[in-house]
Parts: C-alpha cells; sequence; structure tokens
C-alpha cells in the first residue's frame, strides 16, 4: 500500500491534507481581490479550472480580466460555447479579436480532441471548453496537455453530483446573485477549499445587477378629526 500511495504521490496525483508548500505558486490574478485572496493569489499559471455553473448567471464574466490580462502575446480559445459569442461585445472589453479562435466541433469527442491539440500546442494562453460530462482519464490528459503547452484551461460544466471528484487543479461551483456570483470553491490543488462567498461585479458591470427592492412604506391610516 505504501508503494502505492509513493507512485502516486510522485505522480501528482494525491495531495496530503497536512503538506505546506515551501513556497507559494506562481498565479494569475483573476481581477477580483477577494478571489485572488481566496485564492492565495489567483488562478494557476496552469491546469484544469472546473466551473461548475448553470448557463447564462455571469460565469463567463468572472474570467473577463483574466482573459484580458493574459492573452496578448497568445490566443484564447473558446470551444463549443452554449451559443454565439458576439464580436462587438468582444471588442466592447477590450479584446483583440485576432487572438480569440472560435471552435464549434460536431461531437463531444471532437470537442475533446480540439481542447487537448490547443492546450500543449504552446499557441494559445487560456483554452475554455463546455462539456457536460468528463471522464477521470480525460481529464488527466487535459491537464497534461496543459502542464505541456503551459496554457491554464477553463471547463464549464453543469452543476452535478459526482461519486468523485475530478483530478483537477481547482473547481469553483457558481451561483447567481445579485451582486453578482455566489462562489463555493470545493477544490484546491496545494490548498483547503473554502466556504461560500458572493463575488461583487457592481464596480465592473453596474448595468448587469438587479437592484435590491426598496421597503414599501404602507401609510397607517389615521382617524379623523370631527
Amino acid at each position: 500500500m505504501s508503494e502505492l500511495i509513493d507512485h502516486l504521490k510522485q505522480k501528482h496525483w494525491l495531495w496530503q491534507g497536512n503538506a505546506q508548500q515551501s513556497q507559494p505558486l506562481e498565479a494569475y490574478s483573476t481581477g477580483f481581490p477577494l478571489l485572488d485572496n481566496k485564492l492565495d493569489g489567483g488562478f494557476p499559471k496552469h491546469g484544469v479550472i472546473e466551473l461548475q455553473s448553470a448557463s447564462g448567471i455571469g460565469e463567463l464574466r468572472l474570467l473577463v480580466p483574466h482573459l484580458l490580462n493574459s492573452s496578448e502575446a497568445r490566443m484564447s480559445v473558446f470551444i463549443q460555447p452554449p451559443g454565439y459569442l458576439c464580436a462587438e461585445m468582444l471588442v466592447e472589453q477590450g479584446f483583440d479579436l485576432n487572438q480569440i479562435l472560435l471552435i464549434y466541433p460536431d461531437n463531444p469527442q471532437h470537442a475533446l480532441w480540439a481542447a487537448e491539440q490547443c492546450l500543449k500546442s504552446g499557441a494559445c494562453s487560456n483554452v475554455l471548453l463546455w462539456q457536460s460530462e468528463l471522464e477521470v482519464h480525460q481529464a488527466r490528459r487535459l491537464q497534461v496537455a496543459s502542464e505541456t503547452g503551459n496554457c491554464l484551461h477553463f471547463l464549464f460544466k453543469q452543476p452535478q453530483q459526482h461519486i468523485f471528484s475530478l483530478p483537477v487543479s481547482l473547481s469553483l461551483h457558481l451561483e447567481p446573485h445579485h451582486h453578482g456570483l455566489t462562489v463555493t470553491i470545493t477544490k484546491r490543488k496545494g490548498g483547503w477549499p473554502h466556504g461560500r462567498f458572493v463575488l461583487d461585479m457592481r464596480s465592473r458591470w453596474p448595468q448587469l445587477m438587479i437592484a435590491e427592492p426598496q421597503p414599501v412604506v404602507v401609510p397607517f391610516p389615521t382617524r379623523k378629526q370631527g
């Protein structure tokens, strides 16, 4: 049994809960100070980041600051997003369309193949993939490809209960909130998960936030003096 555990440690497939990192890992700032603090600096330089989220709640906006700051020299690739991304929206946010590649494969297998090729190519800084199901061996291949190409991989999935966790560097569970997003860090390589917290996006996108309802004041009728 000890030989098996040592083998898993050497492959970095097993992390000890009492392990202490000798030095902080390099990280990309997420663009949100609170999230950077929770992640001890931000997103890792490479690896697979799992985002469990319903579609259309602001999950892509969570990544906009990071994508803008990390895609100057290399490309950001969007693979089978749930809809067609608007070029005008990307330009408005500050993206260079020459550094953006959209891929709409015929099936999930082709999507995984495209993601792996982009990750290990060295030409991409970020690969975003929307995929409903993923096997452990597939997640491991994406993790290795990410390390090979020094590229960060964002995997969007619908929230679901797993019997086991995937071998990813980071897993976030996202829920809508009228100030932005409620984030739960469910898994973090080399660190402890955190409880739920609200990521306030009002300063960046105030027009998309839901205004808090104002209290309704009903005047109490007074008796007329006769």
